[in-house]
């Protein structure tokens, strides 16, 4: 009859861990729409039967985006923000911590086992519970040596431990895709910087040209007014043009140091360590290439940030099924096995074994409303996490459309400043040439070439634009985020501690 019991008691325990192995409480995460229309960014419908025109990604929206622009120095640098960018490093240390504590989460769906070994030197007080033995009972001093271990179960039952684990795995997928949208936001950041550098070098360079045209002027200037066939008026103008584009040079200057060092930070390397490379290329701005601008909306959903949303989501929605969890009952398996002596030589026999065995059950019967409450605050959670996704998606939208536009209408300006450019040199060499010949006064020449130079410095302005909402654009995209970081860890920082 025993036998029986026995029997009946673990087929009921195998069918709670066969049951308890297959349901979980709570509700189920299902992936949300991104709430985007199926439409171009540029509000035409996409076409169904006919092929889709090629798409960004397929020309450099996804982990080279870079290497689009054709410059060397450019796609060295961005190759190695991944393995250098401090930002990154701690994106990766926080990524190491969401796997480590998923592994702290996982651990408790199985037992928890601990040894143990004691040894005690007891003596019993002769006023204590032996004086009811008689007056004179006499107790020695025992040594008790006792080793064994004890064990706990707890079944998971209702899936709160599978919804921990399926928390922590959501929150690990968050805290990759933050890792890479850091990843996005740093490459587009050295771009632009890396652009804006070569923008003021253009800047410099046609400063440069102007002023020797300007000086050319100055030298022509002063030859007529020796000879009598100008005043010294047109001499201090044309002087005053020339200090003028003189005056223009440092603040350049300044910002080629500021960005070369904007670069050197986020490669962690000293202020000044990159002057060298960027100095020795070629001064010109990256060309950026032509981007079909009929891109699909779903490309959103490629953003690192909405992957991460979408996984924060995830996390909350498990962990309603944890608070859930919490109203049913627990089970727990609890045993111990101990050899116990009086004499050490007798510790290892068999006779010194003891054991217990048994289930336990615990259930909540009162509260004070701590389990609906935390009940409620999971739910709360889920609901900002929601909103916090949709939010995501939307500010995608207006990002990618945003770019598109600004990357559209710079275009057209930049092609407008390269007419007027052309337009105002024709305009400065026909009146160089009239002044020349004595029909035309020297404030027309200066008046020409204080107009070509705004206009070529508009124009390398508007270039630098252009390749700069293009980056934004990509960035918009998530551009990048494929991109494969370094399989070692980044090495350790030694902290600096202050004496007491």
């Amino acid at each position: 009859m025993t036998t029986r019991k026995a029997t009946g008691l673990a087929a009921a325990m195998l069918a709670c861990l066969t049951i308890g192995g297959c349901y979980s409480v709570g509700p189920d995460f299902t992936a949300p729409d991104p709430l985007l229309p199926r439409t171009s960014f540029l509000g035409k419908p996409e076409p169904r039967a006919e092929p889709e025109p090629p798409r960004l990604s397929e020309q450099g929206s996804g982990a080279d985006w870079w290497r689009t622009f054709h410059d060397k120095t450019l796609t060295s640098l961005a190759e190695r923000v991944a393995g250098a960018n401090l930002d990154i490093a701690s994106a990766t240390v926080r990524l190491g911590e969401s796997r480590a504590q998923r592994g702290v989460v996982a651990s408790a769906a199985f037992p928890s086992i601990n040894g143990q070994a004691s040894y005690q030197r007891e003596l019993y007080s002769k006023n204590g519970i032996l004086s009811l033995a008689g007056p004179n009972i006499n107790a020695p001093p025992i040594s008790v040596w006792q080793t064994g271990f004890d064990a706990s179960w707890e079944l998971d039952i209702w899936g709160r431990v599978r919804r921990q684990v399926e928390s922590a795995d959501a929150s690990l997928e968050a805290s990759e895709y933050q890792r890479r949208d850091i990843l996005v936001s740093t490459l587009a950041e050295l771009a632009r910087d890396y652009v804006t550098l070569r923008g003021a070098q253009a800047q410099i360079a046609i400063l440069n040209e102007n002023l020797k045209s300007a000086s050319d002027i100055l030298e022509l200037t002063r030859t007529r007014a020796a000879k009598g066939l100008t005043s010294d008026l047109d001499v201090q103008n044309a002087a005053a043009l020339v200090d003028s584009i003189k005056a223009q040079l440092p603040a350049l200057q300044n910002d080629v140091d500021v960005n070369a060092n904007a670069i050197s930070l986020i490669l962690d390397e000293q202020p000044g360590s990159l002057k060298g490379e960027l100095m020795q290329a070629k001064s010109r701005i990256p060309a950026p290439p032509r981007p079909p601008l009929g891109v699909p909306s779903e490309l959103a959903r490629r953003r690192p940030d909405i992957r991460a949303a979408e996984a924060q989501l995830h996390a909350t929605t498990a962990d309603i099924g944890v608070a859930v969890a919490d109203f049913y009952p627990s089970v727990k398996l609890n045993g111990n096995l101990v050899l116990n002596a009086l004499d050490a030589k007798n510790l290892w026999k068999g006779s010194s074994l003891q054991y217990q065995f048994g289930p336990s059950v615990s259930l909540p019967i009162f509260e004070a409303g701590r389990l609906k409450s935390t009940l409620d605050l999971r739910s709360q959670q889920q609901q900002e996490a929601a909103i916090a996704y949709h939010k995501t998606v939307l500010s995608a939208w207006h990002e990618i459309v945003n770019a598109l536009n600004a990357y559209s209408a710079e275009q057209r300006r930049r092609d407008s400043l390269k007419a007027q450019v052309d337009h105002a040199s024709q305009a400065l060499a026909i009146s160089r040439t009239r002044y020349n010949n004595g029909v035309a006064d020297f404030l027309t020449v200066l008046d020409a070439q204080r107009t070509v130079l705004q206009a070529m410095q508009q124009q390398a302005q508007s270039t630098t634009n252009v390749s700069i909402s293009l980056i934004q654009l990509y960035k918009a995209l998530g551009g990048g985020w494929q991109t494969t970081f370094p399989t070692e860890p980044p090495p350790p920082i030694e902290a600096a501690f202050a004496p007491l």
